[in-house]
């Protein structure tokens, strides 16, 4: 069984850890909904953990491919 999430699954937890008013990634066609106010430090933050999670997992792919 493969305990790693799909990528979008990731970018969606990663969103929701620090963006609380992001419910979806998926477009949902009005601008209420696919707009958000965000912190640039919110951005950041998920930008770097997205990073680091992709860091890890090349990290791991390596050990495997060994």
């Amino acid at each position: 069984m493969n305990d790693t999430p799909s990528t979008d699954q990731l970018f969606l937890e990663i969103a929701k850890r620090h963006m609380p008013s992001v419910e979806t990634l998926e477009t949902r066609n009005r601008d209420a909904l696919d707009f958000h106010d965000v912190a640039v430090w919110s951005i950041r933050n998920s930008l770097a953990e997205a990073y680091a999670a992709g860091q890890a997992a090349a990290k791991r792919s390596r050990k495997r491919s060994r």
